[in-house]
């Protein structure tokens, strides 16, 4: 930080350049706007529905609303982002710096004035409206047979006859218990051998680990009797981790813990990560060590839970997209970046768990699981591990919808995996009014297709807005947004009460009808809530969902297509957004493609349960790079239909395929006529116009 400067306690803006405004992200939820120079941080964070903790009243003694710049160039938001874009230090802040230790990263935002574009990382401690961390534990139902076998041996003691280290009998006897050949001690036991023997009165423990053609290997010893070791499952997405703690004797799962991805603050979806590697070079090792960090703070919190300790932790599995998966690996994503999205390695990986940051048991091992392609990652290879449709008769459609959807298509016959870049739409960013799942984040809304009026259900709360109840315990979380399910809903929701078209245009001519529906320049928006923050869903808003599910719609028509489009008989969702979206309105809007509703279910967080499984069992890792292996993977960008499914599927819910068991369920507004006098055309004729003129 810079020295103090002779402002006041509160933050004093600097004299204000006539007119001047600078852009400010807000990390991890993802808001964004555009405020006048000298605009105090707090005050920005405040009108974007960003709540940071603040309990002095912008005094700067609390400390609580501290946040931190994410600095380099960010060509997604095309602006580029540096500490100095923050005014200069007060004498509060200072004060506050010297007495309490305020880290060099940090700055008071009730002190700190915007001077320039920014993107502000609001930390896990700072934020009162923390993101959901929606990845549970599903139930695993297979037998333990992990990577980590525990032993519980007498080791005879030494003999001035038979002259055998300690380390050397230790094996002998190890491997005349388990059968094991070629049975080594890793050089890390070496110096502890002796020790450990004598504590143990010559009776100790041994997790030995042994996996595929690898030797087996004596990895950890313990004196007396050890019953119990531990497993780690991660899956790192873009967005959230989840990491689960198994026991690896019975394979239960003991425990689950997830946070934020803090590499949000580098860029919101994995192409903008990777451009920003691209753009700033130097940084990779700030990507790397803040995402192995996120992962290593939930060790220590799982070990917590279970009064464990670090060295309880012998193996562990970790999947991820291809960026996250060679982000873990210190691996430059670059050629990720563009065609032929060249992996550095697609293969099954062995690490040792040290050598990616974590703090385990010294002779912990890391397993991570076969990427499938390019852009269809080791998460995604999880996922089909535990779904199974390579064991299915039914043709099953498995897709994790997140910034880049993930698509696997088959059955017992054949099985093709897709990707389709989607975009952080559905989470909430480039959304006006979209921020991530977080109390006050609308997550439910129907409309009322006479009056046009809304009612909608927001995270934290289990009351409706028209719920009586609601106006009395709103103000516990606030209305603050809407998140990736609520604007699901909101845009289907739209389309059936016939608000928008099926081209996704606003119907400016019920603005005579309701209220609700108000001009935004030469487009329309529709208001959902207006108490403090208003929440609206303009044409921008709309065109951006019509975007994302027609990039995703297009990836799973093409995978139909090499089939020879037969019918679907199963759809499964995977990813926190998958376990939340009602199935019903995703087909609506076009997500999906066409199947009997009761056939179409979310698997929860199965990258997760794919890892655990993996975890847990041998013989399934063999599984699934035997899967991998024999997926047909097809590069979407190369497909030539694929624009022509793209523009189709931007209509809602599309404009060629037909919804038959969909509209059996379901009332679909039938496609407006063509009226080229009324406001909508007009509208439509100046985008056509506009279009040409650019």
């Amino acid at each position: 930080m810079t020295g103090p400067t002779d402002a006041p306690d509160a933050a004093a803006p600097r004299p204000e350049r006539t007119g001047a405004t600078a852009r400010v992200v807000f990390q991890p939820s993802g808001r964004r706007g555009e405020f006048p120079v000298g605009t105090p941080l707090l005050d920005a964070a405040r009108s974007l529905g960003v709540y940071v903790e603040s309990v002095c009243g912008g005094r700067g003694i609390c400390g609580r609303c501290q946040v931190s710049v994410s600095e380099g160039r960010f060509a997604k938001e095309k602006l580029t982002s540096a500490a100095e874009n923050l005014g200069e230090v007060t004498r509060a802040e200072a004060r506050y710096a010297e007495l309490r230790n305020l880290p060099a990263d940090r700055r008071l935002s009730c002190q700190a004035t915007i001077e320039g574009d920014l993107v502000i990382d609001v930390p896990v401690d700072a934020q009162t409206n923390r993101q959901l961390v929606r990845k549970r534990a599903e139930m695993v139902n297979i037998a333990p047979d992990s990577a980590i076998r525990l032993v519980t041996v007498q080791v005879s003691e030494p003999d001035m006859d038979q002259p055998l280290g300690d380390g050397d009998r230790l094996l002998a006897t190890l491997a005349a218990e388990t059968g094991l050949e070629g049975l080594t001690l890793a050089p890390v036991l070496l110096p502890r051998v002796q020790q450990v023997l004598r504590k143990g009165q010559w009776q100790v423990s041994a997790a030995i680990w042994q996996d595929g053609p690898h030797a087996a290997e004596v990895v950890a010893l313990w004196p007396g009797v050890k019953e119990t070791v531990y497993g780690l499952a991660v899956d790192i997405g873009s967005t959230t981790i989840a990491a689960h703690l198994s026991d690896l004797v019975t394979g239960r799962t003991v425990t689950s813990a997830g946070t934020s991805n803090p590499q949000i603050r580098f860029g919101e979806d994995l192409m903008s990560r990777v451009s920003y590697v691209q753009m700033n070079p130097e940084r990779l090792p700030d990507l790397v060590s803040t995402v192995r960090a996120a992962v290593d703070a939930l060790v220590a919190k799982l070990v917590a839970d279970v009064g464990a300790t670090r060295a309880d932790v012998l193996d562990a599995v970790i999947v991820g997209n291809p960026i996250m998966h060679h982000l873990f690996l210190g691996i430059d994503p670059s050629e990720l970046g563009g065609a032929p999205f060249a992996l550095a390695v697609s293969g099954a990986v062995h690490q040792h768990a040290d050598s990616v940051g974590l703090e385990l048991n010294p002779g912990a091992r890391v397993y991570l699981l076969p990427c499938i392609a390019g852009h269809v990652g080791a998460d995604a290879a999880a996922a089909t591990l535990a779904t199974r449709p390579f064991e299915a008769d039914p043709l099953t459609l498995l897709v994790d919808i997140g910034t880049n959807a993930e698509i696997v298509l088959g059955n017992r016959e054949r099985l093709l995996a897709a990707s389709s870049p989607t975009g952080p739409a559905f989470e909430g960013a480039e959304i006006s009014c979209g921020q991530r799942a977080a109390p006050g984040a609308i997550e439910r809304i129907r409309i009322d297709p006479v009056t046009l009026e809304p009612r909608f259900k927001v995270i934290g709360l289990e009351e409706w807005s028209d719920d009586p109840e609601f106006a009395e315990k709103k103000d516990q979380v606030g209305v603050t947004g809407i998140c990736g399910s609520g604007i699901i809903e909101a845009v289907a929701e739209l389309f059936l009460a016939g608000v928008i078209t099926e081209d996704g245009l606003i119907d400016g001519r019920l603005a005579a009808k309701s209220p609700r529906v108000v001009q935004r320049g030469r487009t329309h928006a529709y208001v959902v809530a207006q108490d403090g923050i208003e929440i609206a869903i303009g044409q921008r808003d709309i065109r951006s969902i019509q975007l994302a599910k027609a990039a995703l719609y297009a990836g799973v028509k093409l995978l139909l297509d090499k089939l020879g489009n037969p019918e679907l008989g199963r759809i499964r969702l995977a990813g926190a957004f998958g376990s939340y979206i009602d199935t019903k309105y995703a087909m609506i809007l076009g997500l999906i493609p066409d199947c009997d509703l009761a056939e179409v279910s979310s698997v929860g967080n199965a990258a997760g349960t794919g890892a655990r499984m993996a975890l847990i069992s041998r013989a399934e890792r063999r599984v699934i790079e035997r899967v991998v292996r024999e997926i047909e993977k097809i590069e979407t960008a190369l497909e030539p239909r694929f624009q022509e499914h793209f523009v189709n599927a931007m209509a809602l819910p599309n404009k060629v395929d037909r919804f038959p068991k969909l509209s059996s369920v379901v009332t679909l507004p039938l496609p407006a006529p063509e009226t080229p006098d009324d406001e909508q055309s007009e509208d439509a004729g100046n985008r056509r116009r506009r279009r040409r003129r650019g």
